[in-house]
């Protein structure tokens, strides 16, 4: 059987821990675990853990430090070779060891030479169980050598040829990294026309004169020895054709020389690689780099293709103006032919490489450490692939195997070694080396064989704290030989956990996949083999997540406004979370404008940059949550800017702009205005609005106007300002190309005519010299017109016309460069007349009281002298010769509009006598009147009558005063008097009914009822019928001697003793009741109070003393009704229609010091009293007193 050796894990957060982590241990942790009470008595063969590379270039100006680190129980010695043969370190005494290490330290510093210690390297680790060797490491010290001295001779060259300039660096270790420049270290530029191979030459496929320098220097860098390398610079001269024929002129005798003629435009060549074909090889991991560089005029264009395929998208690029092709991570699958195409306009030329990937070997499973139990099996497998494919040899100690001690528990099969039977003498380190024409792979892997019993290396009694609802991971790190069973129980009398609620993972962990509250508990993990036992505890508890309740939402909100982001949190109480706000993953700004409290962060005055993604994270010693939310700052656009006026026309012109920033909310429109400088400085005007994606207007001009533009932006928060304003345009003048409005003609006098119009404005004067040509002559005549030319004005006046008659007027407007089109034509008229004739036949027909009908014949046109406005009617009332001496005939008006020849005069006062006349209106006023018509109106109803007195209260009567109606409206033929009593609760008695002849002003009642309340209705009337009603209340005194008598009686000592002892009978009825009450029995009152359904004393009747059934206040509708007044004693109609609106509203009233009550008319019509019980105020202490007795 296999062993496994289980490495230890200490995990806090069960839940933090993956299973791909678990898995992954299981699978590649076969190493013995550095555990210190594990490696105190376990042993280990070596193992390398750190070396140089296998190419190893050093540095000469420092020591040469070669690395070996290797691991292993016991410690393992290290020794070296070098170029195959042992590396005695104590004979050199340059080269030391570090302690404890295997690395090499050479001091060249002091003394010595580098390339003395150029050579192959390799170190061995050694111990008891075995020995590990590195790599064969190459140790060569970089190489920075200079340029061979040459001479280099001037170029000239004609414009247009092609020109390789040479670089043939020094060759260096590592390679030199070449770059041109000129005496100013200044990297010449490139371009598609001039560029830089790989091989570090300087191409160009046709030179200019602009290329003429006498510096083109091509510089080689050493990195690893930071050095730079110049070569000799380089002279180019470019010249014309005519220099170049100058040049021969002046220094041959012939002109036979090749650069006589100008260079011609041509096709594409390679100027690199050669030949239509070749080929490139490349190793399977690195970066092929295809090129191809032309020459031609003009300049080529490279092209690239595979030919039997594509190439591949994410591992192709193109550098070098795409001269060069690098696919990056060359696979096999990359060979094949790449085409390189060179164009221009004359022709192309096409290049084959075929590419070759070979492949150093690289691995498909490298050996794995084993760990062996004596008596079990295992194998070790070496796989590898390469191109070519790679030979696989083994080796054991570092000696090849096949030389190496027999050992018959392991049996070599190509690249598998197969162990049976393992004793724990044998165990060994085993290396695997895989190798073809590219390069090599080393690997060491020890079969270590060992017999421990089972060891758990997790801590015990660790105490993991799981989110619920989340996976629980407890670890029981082990170690054991053989391989010890795990088993895990639940609290201390728990059976073995099973795996249909639980998973056992190889490597000894406990997953619980779903970890729930009742997963709380201990924990016990047993280790178990042939060797032993060992178990461990450890405790689960179960932790409530935590969530944000409340999270941010997104926000859009103005430049300047406050925002808030909420974060508000549910979380376990044994966990404290952390909350920490993010903008955009990164911390906030460090502003006084942010503020956080606990469940909100709040931003004032937003600005621009505060736009972004705002996180809210809380983190707790288990768990992680967050929410995030976008903030869109929002403003006006931003003015537009740079305005531009382009294909300026007489009447046009195109302005242009850029759009300001819109401030995270899209342009919806531009709005343009103008200013005229001219005529208008300072204001401008609205032009033309366009949608927002324009950037461009076409505009439409007026003549004559110095135009300035200015642009707006507009978008859904609001309007930008406006931009600068743009250039003046001054258009051209021309004529108008409108005439005046709002042309009229109305005289002011009788002999004249007004001619008005509203003038043009500056901008639509269209030219300098604004004038008016104002035309006009009679409707009904044949006059020419008579015409007139002014100044720009808006008015002028025609003399000496007759008397309202019609004209023909025009106004046409011209200026300097010449008229307007022909004006409309209206009609006005000459200055109005008053009338001169009065309406006739004027009529009366009187309706009613009030009402009178008013006819009269039309006055003829021709007299009227105006328009005619309407007729007017004078009407008065004809007052009695002692009241005329009073007052002033007051005379009313009606006007009536247009050509009416009837109307009404409505209020009119009742019997009364009435003159009026009619006169004919126009706009210059009033003709003559008509002749003065009278009429009478018949009787009406009289007003109320003007006041009502109550005076002299005695014991049964009251006497009223009152004086007549200020409108009796006829003649009076009597006076009806209503009253009724009230009595105490509120309720209004029987109604009499009495008539008191119309020459009355006083009246006496007798044989009323004492110390009673009355109330009166009163009104007057003539033939036609009833007036309105006054209202008013009074009460009957008390007599004087009853008054004394009760006083006498209540001062009388039989009456005191008397209410004394009924008191002290009261006294004791009610103890007998309490205690009756207490002792559970009915006294009484109880059995009255159950006698009845109502426990509610009875009411008295009035009549006969005796107690009638109570009622309800919703079924007692004269008790509703008859509620006492306000203080003013008016009550609200809507209240009922018989509430004592009906018995006087608008009465004030009050006592007089003798107990007389004054009332005062209110001048208001009432309505009938109604009969029945009515109430009103609740009586006096003096009617109370009487109604005790």
């Amino acid at each position: 059987m296999q062993l496994k050796i289980m490495p230890k894990k200490k995990h806090l957060s069960a839940g933090r821990v993956p299973l791909v982590l678990f898995l992954c241990q299981m699978i590649g942790a076969l190493d013995v675990p550095l555990d210190p009470k594990l490696l105190d008595d376990l042993v280990q063969p070596p193992t390398i853990t750190q070396q140089s590379p296998k190419d190893y270039i050093i540095d000469p100006r420092e020591n040469i430090v070669i690395q070996c680190e290797a691991k292993g129980k016991p410690p393992p010695s290290f020794s070296w070779t070098r170029n195959g043969t042992h590396f005695d370190i104590d004979k050199d005494p340059l080269v030391t060891m570090k302690p404890g290490s295997g690395t090499l330290v050479i001091n060249i510093i002091t003394e010595g030479k580098a390339e003395t210690y150029e050579g192959v390297y390799q170190c061995t680790a050694r111990n008891e169980r075995g020995a590990a060797i590195s790599n064969n490491i190459v140790v060569r010290p970089s190489r920075s050598p200079l340029w061979t001295k040459e001479r280099l001779e001037p170029i000239t060259l004609r414009n247009g040829q092609s020109l390789v300039l040479p670089c043939r660096p020094p060759i260096g270790l590592p390679p030199a990294i070449i770059f041109w420049m000129d005496n100013s270290f200044q990297r010449l530029p490139q371009s598609e026309r001039v560029s830089q191979g790989l091989n570090g030459d300087l191409y160009f496929s046709n030179v200019l004169p602009e290329d003429t320098r006498e510096d083109y220097i091509c510089y080689a860098r050493f990195n690893h020895t930071q050095t730079i390398q110049q070569k000799q610079p380089i002279s180019l001269k470019v010249i014309s054709v005519d220099e170049l024929n100058d040049t021969i002129a002046a220094n041959l005798s012939d002109t036979e020389f090749y650069g006589a003629k100008p260079s011609k435009e041509r096709p594409p060549t390679f100027l690199t690689p050669e030949g239509n074909e070749s080929l490139k090889e490349e190793l399977r991991g690195n970066v092929l780099s295809l090129e191809c560089i032309a020459e031609g005029l003009p300049t080529p264009i490279i092209y690239w293709i595979k030919e039997d395929g594509t190439l591949p998208v994410n591992r192709t690029f193109y550098r070098n103006f795409k001269k060069t092709l690098q696919i990056t991570q060359v696979t096999e699958a990359d060979s094949g032919n790449y085409q390189c195409i060179a164009k221009n306009p004359l022709g192309a030329v096409h290049h084959t490489i075929a590419v070759t990937v070979k492949a150093a070997p690289y691995w498909i499973a490298a050996p794995q450490n084993l760990v062996l139990s004596p008596g079990e099996n295992g194998t070790l497998i070496c796989r590898a692939n390469g191109n070519p494919k790679p030979r696989i040899a083994w080796l054991t100690n570092g000696v090849p195997i096949e030389i190496a001690p027999d050992d018959p528990s392991r049996k070599i099969d190509g690249d598998t070694i197969i162990f049976s039977n393992v004793q724990e003498r044998l165990s060994a380190v085993y290396q695997c080396n895989a190798s073809n024409e590219y390069g090599y792979l080393l690997a060491n892997a020890f079969v270590n064989v060992l017999a421990e019993p089972p060891r758990i290396l997790t801590s015990a009694n660790i105490l993991y704290q799981v989110i619920a609802n989340r996976p629980a991971f407890l670890d029981c790190a082990f170690f054991g030989s053989p391989l010890p069973a795990i088993e895990w129980f639940k609290g201390t009398k728990g059976s073995a956990l099973h795996e249909d609620i639980y998973v056992l993972h190889d490597n000894g962990t406990l997953e619980i996949p779903v970890a729930q509250k009742d997963s709380t508990g201990t924990y016990t993990c047993v280790a178990r083999n042939k060797l032993g036992m060992a178990k461990n505890e450890v405790h689960l508890e179960i932790k409530d997540p935590t969530r944000i309740i409340k999270q941010p939402e997104h926000a859009v909100v103005q430049r300047g406004s406050r925002v808030s982001f909420d974060c508000k949190l549910k979380h376990d109480p044994t966990l404290v979370p952390t909350v920490m706000w993010l903008k955009d993953h990164g911390e906030l700004p460090n502003e006084e404008r942010f503020s956080i409290d606990k469940d909100h962060l709040v931003v004032t005055d937003v600005s621009d940059d505060d736009g972004g993604t705002y996180t809210c994270t809380a983190n707790t010693t288990l768990d992680s949550v967050s929410a995030s939310a976008v903030l869109r700052v929002v403003d006006v656009p931003n003015p537009p800017f740079d305005l531009e006026l382009t294909n300026q026309l007489d009447d046009s012109v195109q302005l242009t702009w850029t759009p300001g920033d819109d401030n995270n909310s899209p342009i919806t429109k531009f709005i343009i205005e103008y200013e005229d400088a001219m005529h208008e400085a300072g204001v401008w005007h609205h032009q033309a609005e366009v949608s927002g994606t324009q950037t461009t207007a076409q505009l439409k001009l007026s003549p004559y106007v110095n135009y300035s533009f200015r642009v707006m932006a507009e978008n859904n928060i609001g309007r930008s300002l406006p931009s600068e304003a743009s250039e003046q345009y001054l258009t051209k003048a021309a004529e108008p190309d409108q005439n005046p409005t709002a042309v009229e003609g109305l005289g002011t006098e009788p002999d004249n005519l007004v001619i008005t119009w509203k003038p043009l404005n500056g901008f639509e004067s269209n030219g300098p010299g604004l004038q008016y040509k104002v035309s006009w002559r009679q409707k009904d005549g044949d006059d020419e017109w008579t015409s007139v030319v002014v100044a720009n004005v808006s008015k002028y006046i025609v003399s000496g016309t007759p008397t309202f008659v019609p004209y023909l007027i025009k106004v046409q407007s011209l200026n300097d460069v010449g008229f307007a089109p022909e004006p409309a034509v209206v009609m006005g008229h000459s200055g109005e007349d008053l009338p001169m004739v009065a309406p006739g036949n004027v009529r009366v027909n009187v309706v009613n009281s009030t009402l009178a009908e008013v006819h009269w014949d039309p006055v003829p046109l021709k007299s009227i002298r105006g328009h005619l406005q309407g007729y007017r009617i004078y009407y008065w009332k004809v007052q009695s010769s002692s009241k005329r001496n009073r007052r002033h005939i007051e005379k009313k008006i009606l006007t009536f509009q247009g050509s009416k020849t009837h109307g009404m005069l409505p209020g009119l006062q009742p019997y009364s006598h009435y003159f009026l006349n009619v006169r004919v209106v126009n706009g210059k006023g009033e003709g003559p009147a008509s002749s003065d018509r009278g009429f009478h109106t018949p009787e009406g109803v009289p007003s109320a009558p003007s006041s009502l007195k109550i005076v002299n209260p005695t014991l049964d009567s009251l006497t009223l005063e009152w004086d007549p109606p200020s409108h009796p409206n006829g003649i009076l033929t009597e006076y009806t008097l209503k009253y009724q009593p009230i009595n105490s609760t509120h309720e209004l008695g029987p109604l009499v009914d009495l008539k008191i002849p119309a020459n009355k002003t006083r009246w006496t009642l007798k044989n009323l009822n004492f110390s009673t309340r009355y109330k009166f209705y009163f009104y007057a009337q003539t033939s036609v019928g009833s007036g309105s009603q006054i209202t008013e209340e009074a009460i009957t005194t008390v007599d004087e001697a009853m008054a004394s008598r009760q006083v006498d009686i209540a001062t009388q000592g039989w009456f005191i003793g008397l209410m004394c002892a009924v008191a002290l009978l009261i006294l004791i009825l009610l103890i007998v009741c309490f205690v009756r009450r207490n002792k559970g029995g009915k006294y009484p009152v109880k059995e009255k109070e159950d006698a009845h359904a109502d426990p509610e004393i009875q009411p008295m009747k009035e009549d006969d003393g005796t107690f009638g059934e109570y009622s309800d206040a919703e079924d007692h509708k004269p008790l509703k009704k008859g509620s006492r007044t306000p203080s003013d004693r008016t009550v609200e109609k809507e209240n009922s229609d018989d509430s004592l609106v009906d018995y006087g509203e608008g009465v004030n009233g009050q006592f007089n010091e003798d107990g007389s009550f004054i009332g005062q008319y209110s001048g208001k019509k009432e309505k009938e009293p109604a009969e029945g019980n009515e109430s009103s105020e609740a009586p006096s202490p003096v009617n109370a007193m009487n109604s005790f007795v």
